[in-house]
């Protein structure tokens, strides 16, 4: 394997390319769960908010990033990366609104940073990030949108999705939930951030304080992209503590 695992342009035997998988290890190794949910009229990605020492000011520590007016996204694994990545997609995003006089549509820009991110794997002069975007947005004629994207360049729309150390225990609970009730459990605003929550929760076994989770949101009352404060978070907390 050591003779492979070297350079990024070269196959394994067993037509393996190490280097990318090393890029979705480090996206776990991390230790930041974020997922994603869409709803009826918006959509909604939460993260974990761990902030490693006392003297960080809290509000300059963040997984969650607005591309656009009307995109945003979360950002799984290495942050120096996702910062990297973020400012990539904000100027392909500008840069097409430039050209075409209209704003880039999700899939449209989800589509541009795989190819981005596929490039990555063939070139030896670059690395695959470590990170894995995940976007949200509200479409003109689709409506709500969520897009995942990873270091192989692999890109794919999704009703729900999870990313992390966790991802596997937070999407078997999405899977449950949405056998159980289908869409009736996310035709709110509301009830789309409280599902999120509900995943994170039961996917690390935690219960969460407000300070302790970052939610963003396209959609519902307002459309661009927002992050939810402090006290509206608390409110869907409560809200889930009552309904339990």
């Amino acid at each position: 394997m050591s003779n492979y695992d070297r350079m990024i342009t070269i196959f394994s035997p067993e037509g393996r390319l190490y280097q990318v998988e090393y890029a979705f290890k480090a996206i776990t190794a991390a230790g930041v769960t974020t997922v994603a949910v869409r709803g009826k009229d918006c959509c909604v990605v939460a993260s974990q908010k761990k902030v490693p020492d006392k003297l960080l000011d809290p509000s300059s520590v963040t997984h969650c990033f607005r591309i656009t007016e009307s995109i945003g996204c979360v950002m799984t694994g290495q942050i120096a990366d996702a910062r990297a990545q973020v400012t990539r997609a904000r100027s392909e995003a500008a840069e097409f609104r430039y050209t075409y006089g209209y704003d880039m549509p999700p899939d449209a820009l989800a589509k541009r940073m795989a190819n981005i991110n596929q490039v990555y794997t063939q070139r030896a002069a670059m690395r695959p990030l470590g990170v894995t975007t995940t976007l949200i947005g509200i479409d003109e004629e689709k409506g709500p949108q969520l897009f995942k994207c990873d270091p192989a360049g692999y890109y794919s729309g999704f009703l729900a999705t999870a990313s992390g150390p966790k991802q596997q225990e937070a999407t078997n609970y999405f899977e449950k939930r949405h056998k159980r009730d289908g869409d009736t459990a996310i035709d709110s605003w509301q009830k789309t951030v409280e599902l999120a929550i509900n995943a994170m929760s039961t996917a690390l076994s935690v219960d969460f304080k407000a300070t302790e989770i970052e939610i963003g949101i396209c959609g519902g009352e307002k459309r661009p992209f927002r992050m939810l404060s402090e006290d509206e978070i608390d409110d869907r907390l409560q809200a889930i503590a009552d309904a339990s």
